[in-house]
């Protein structure tokens, strides 16, 4: 069991939540969920005491209980050690844990051989699994998971998936995969920054995911119609007061000297006019909440004609170093198509998009934008989101890109942070916001959507839903490949073949 009793967290002057207090029992499975920089993180590092960076108050209590827990990235000193050193302590630990370990290696499709490798050379789906069997292995009460399905292939995902719907150990996760959450979650933590983010505010129901929203979304609804309401009263009371004032002020100017009784009334009426009018500005009406996953986002209209052959690419072998990751790759896309690439980790899927954009940026007749899954790669350069997006500097371009963060829910202060401190889902934003802006007619996409908040990814769909131009994405969210994703392709080590959507197991 895990319980919280009015537990405070704040970093330097920001809170990040006030008084929260929830239990977790068995069975109990509660979804963290908000924008990026809300705290999600955070919360499970102060329950564990490794939020050294902030300070917190309040009661923690899981009497004795075993806390699994499964962080985003793996530490500097993990990193340099092989596969079988981050799982096992020594021989006896191995031994001890074989039949598990074998039992789990075979469900999440790693290789045993793999696990010789420092985990620094793998890659990022591949140092989730690893993390996830360390996790599974570890006999742990209850499980804390950070990102779990960041950059893991689909079959990985569909397993890990189907283990926190029957394990009755209790969870606190925080996950952008929105159908995770459905499937999973029977308690919402929603974290949110209200007032410019500047203050803090938390919800937390024992109901599931789908529900919430619905919840939410009802109650946002009503509470815009009781402001709207409000305002509309209120301009009324305002209106007839003015006039009532305008009246007076007019008979005052207007009055006689040789009629001193009625002036003295018109400046008791007056003084009780202004009474009002002071009580009136003291019940100003309530205002429209503002919602930060309420993000405004579309592209451009752009043009790629029906018949143009947008990629052809024919590859022998697709190959890091010296390692043969696939074979006999032939890639056509023609006109304005969404093209999703899948396969299991380890595969290629990155290096195959960044040979496709090696391909396509020497192409004067398209306009092509790389959104990579680290995002330092297009980000490093620049000081910050303004730096990054006005290129060219001028006033107009300044005045654009602050629009477009501001539509974006970057406040002030966040566009001219130092990018190395924005959060992931941030940077995700910021470089969703540079391929806008640049109006490119071809898209290559890395995991568009991994960091973004559940709240604010149907946006982003709908927005690469409707883009007019072509995109090449590697992607493992089944709602983004569902609903953007004209096509999927499966790269594995025999090479590219297009599958159909219903061949996916993504219900």
């Amino acid at each position: 069991m895990l319980e919280i009793k009015n537990l405070n967290i704040k970093i330097q002057n920001t809170i990040i939540v006030e008084n929260l207090s929830f239990t977790l029992n068995e069975g109990d499975k509660l979804a963290i969920i908000g924008e990026e920089g809300n705290g999600k993180s955070t919360i499970l590092k102060a329950i564990l005491n490794d939020a050294y960076y902030a300070t917190v108050t309040g009661i923690i209590n899981y009497k004795n209980s075993k806390i699994g827990y499964l962080k985003q990235n793996l530490e500097e000193n993990e990193l340099e050690k092989d596969g079988f050193s981050y799982l096992f302590n020594n021989q006896e630990d191995y031994y001890q844990k074989i039949n598990e370990f074998y039992r789990y290696l075979k469900k999440i499709n790693l290789q045993e051989g793999i696990l010789t490798r420092k985990l620094k050379s793998l890659s990022g789906g591949e140092k989730v699994k690893i993390s996830l069997l360390k996790l599974f292995l570890d006999d742990v009460d209850i499980f804390f998971l950070d990102e779990p399905t960041n950059d893991l292939d689909l079959e990985t995902l569909l397993f890990l998936e189907n283990f926190l719907q029957q394990t009755s150990k209790p969870l606190l996760y925080v996950s952008h995969d929105e159908m995770l959450l459905s499937k999973t979650a029977n308690m919402i933590l929603h974290l949110e920054r209200v007032k410019d983010k500047k203050e803090a505010r938390h919800t937390i129901k024992r109901i599931g995911y789908e529900e919430y929203i619905k919840e939410r979304l009802h109650h946002l609804e009503k509470e815009k119609q009781i402001a709207r309401n409000e305002k509309r009263e209120y301009q009324k009371k305002e209106a007839i007061l003015r006039k009532h004032l305008e009246k007076v002020a007019y008979y005052q100017e207007t009055i006689t000297r040789s009629d001193p009784h009625g002036g003295r009334l018109l400046k008791k009426k007056m003084h009780a006019l202004k009474s009002q009018e002071k009580k009136l500005q003291n019940e100003k009406p309530r205002e429209e909440i503002a919602v930060l996953e309420n993000i405004n986002f579309f592209f451009e209209p752009v043009f790629i004609p029906k018949s143009k052959r947008v990629l052809k690419i024919q590859l022998a072998k697709l190959q890091v170093e010296n390692k043969i990751l696939s074979k006999n790759i032939n890639f056509e896309v023609i006109g304005p198509l969404k093209v999703g690439i899948i396969g299991k980790n380890g595969v290629g899927k990155t290096t195959f998009l960044k040979e496709i954009f090696t391909t396509l940026k020497m192409r004067s007749d398209l306009k092509v934008g790389y959104m990579p899954q680290v995002y330092e790669e297009v980000l490093n350069n620049y000081s910050n989101a303004i730096d990054f997006l006005t290129k060219d500097k001028t006033k107009e371009s300044l005045t654009k890109s602050r629009m477009y963060l501001g539509n974006m829910n970057f406040t002030r202060e966040e566009m001219n942070l130092e990018i190395s401190k924005l959060s992931n889902g941030s940077k995700a934003k910021l470089c969703l916001l540079e391929l806008l802006l640049s109006k490119y007619n071809v898209l290559l996409l890395d995991e568009p959507t991994r960091n973004m908040s559940p709240l604010a990814n149907p946006i982003i769909r709908t927005a690469l839903k409707e883009f007019q131009g072509a995109i090449i994405s590697i992607s493992h969210d089944r709602k983004y490949l569902q609903e953007v994703m004209d096509e999927i392709y499966l790269l594995d080590e025999l090479g590219l073949r297009k599958i159909e959507k219903r061949d996916l197991e993504m219900d």
